[in-house]
């Protein structure tokens, strides 16, 4: 009787196979080669960009806000550069705000390096008082 040949994976198999791989690897791997670097690169670009949208910044600037406090630093940034129209009418308000965000900027940078229950502490006390700036903000450009 003649046997049936076995479908699994088997010794002799799995030594046809390496050997099939040393001699089309040579060859494969400079075509492929280019082929996987464009598209890690072209990945990474649209890790970029989702990372971008999800922080409000232009993709250019995306390397300026990273690690935990990424969000707050790009609030920070948007609200000061969104407190230029007030200059010239309250420039008196406008000074104030700019030294606190620069302490709220000090302390999202200097809570990187904190253990996790107080960086998210400080976060959210961050967080809590730019709103209230936010809030000030929106109450002196007449919006409500």
């Amino acid at each position: 009787m003649a046997r049936k040949a076995k479908a699994g994976f088997t010794p002799s198999r799995a030594k046809n196979l390496v050997g099939v791989a040393k001699v089309v690897a040579p060859a494969l791997i400079p075509v492929l080669a280019p082929v996987i670097a464009r598209g890690a690169g072209v990945l990474s670009e649209q890790y970029d960009r989702y990372r971008a949208r999800r922080l409000g910044i232009d993709v250019a600037d995306i390397g300026k806000y990273s690690g935990y406090g990424a969000r707050l630093h790009a609030r920070i940034v948007g609200f000061s550069e969104s407190m230029e129209t007030l200059r010239a009418t309250d420039s008196d308000w406008v000074s104030k705000t700019e030294a606190r965000l620069a302490q709220l900027l000090a302390a999202v940078r200097a809570s990187e390096r904190m253990p996790t229950a107080r960086r998210k502490a400080a976060h959210r006390a961050v967080g809590t008082d730019l709103e209230m700036l936010e809030q000030e903000l929106l109450r002196r450009l007449n919006v409500r």
